[in-house]
């Protein structure tokens, strides 16, 4: 499904979502490389940190490259394989980043609720097997659905409702009651999401108690400052899904489908980058440094 109908506004349309793409690699290109290079970033956080942004990398690029291919192009095309490729790798990437996100509220936990212990729990071989943990069961969900979904038979029409191919989507195009299967399997996956979600919650509410107790400001702010940047992060990956998945069919539109796309599948991978650097200090300090090396060398 293409932005507009008219080609200037597909080249507007083009414009508009090659700013945000440049933007999503720089600024996690910049955060990937800034942890990768200072070896006082080689901590958890930072470790789930630069998972995180390798896969708001793929997330992105997974859907916009060809949606503005097309409407450079003028055509609205892909391919019945690059549409399951897109179905697998979207699924991938937002599923491993989930169970990223509840990793990190479980490092924040042991942070602030038990930071005597911190090193031991949180040690590299423990990080190494949470972050396998977390992509083998993204690869393992995004096979499921994939597999699932195009095994039924389509046959209601070959447009797709959406500027990518997107499983709610594909659904509405089966002609048999076989849909009903994957969406069994939809069902799984909301209520193994909502238990990642309960667990967040919880651990947040450990963490904020325990905040709450430190004797100093400048404690107090200090933690506040590693955890509010996740918060935000959880709470706009969580929010925009729930909208997208969870919204009532009575409310559904193909203008409202595509604004609620954009907002879980492109604006999360954009702007994660800015949510973490901004109250971040060190991040700030090695992103500037790393700025300004590049900027050096260009001289």
């Amino acid at each position: 499904m293409a932005f507009a109908d008219t080609w200037g506004l597909q080249l507007l349309h083009f414009a508009f979502f090659l700013d945000i793409y440049l933007a999503a690699l720089l600024a996690n290109g910049l955060i990937s490389t800034a942890i990768a290079c200072n070896h006082r970033l080689h901590t958890p956080m930072y470790f789930f940190l630069l998972s995180l942004s390798l896969l708001d990398l793929g997330t992105i690029s997974t859907t916009v490259p060809k949606s503005m291919a097309n409407s450079l192009w003028d055509t609205r095309a892909i391919s019945y394989s690059g549409c399951a490729a897109q179905v697998f790798l979207l699924a991938f990437f937002l599923s491993t980043e989930y169970s990223v996100l509840t990793v990190m509220a479980y490092d924040r936990f042991i942070a602030i609720c038990k930071p005597l212990h911190y090193k031991t729990i949180m040690g590299s071989r423990a990080c190494v097997k949470m972050a396998a943990a977390a992509w083998s069961s993204g690869f393992l969900h995004a096979l499921l659905h994939t597999g699932n979904t195009f095994s039924i038979p389509l046959c209601q029409s070959n447009a797709v409702e959406q500027f990518f191919c997107e499983i709610p989507q594909i659904l509405k195009l089966s002609c048999s009651d076989s849909y009903l299967r994957e969406l069994g399997v939809l069902v799984v996956s909301v209520c193994l999401g909502f238990g990642c979600f309960v667990f967040i919650v919880v651990s947040y509410v450990h963490i904020f108690t325990a905040v709450l107790r430190i004797p100093s400001e400048q404690g107090r702010h200090k933690a506040f400052s590693m955890c509010l940047p996740h918060l935000a992060v959880v709470s706009l990956f969580v929010v925009t899904a729930m909208f997208v998945y969870l919204k009532p069919p009575s409310i559904s539109s193909p203008s409202l489908d595509l604004v609620a796309a954009v907002l879980y599948a492109v604006v999360p991978p954009t702007v994660n980058p800015l949510i973490y650097s901004m109250r971040n200090k060190e991040l700030k300090d090695t992103l500037k440094k790393l700025i300004q090396l590049v900027l050096f060398q260009q001289q």
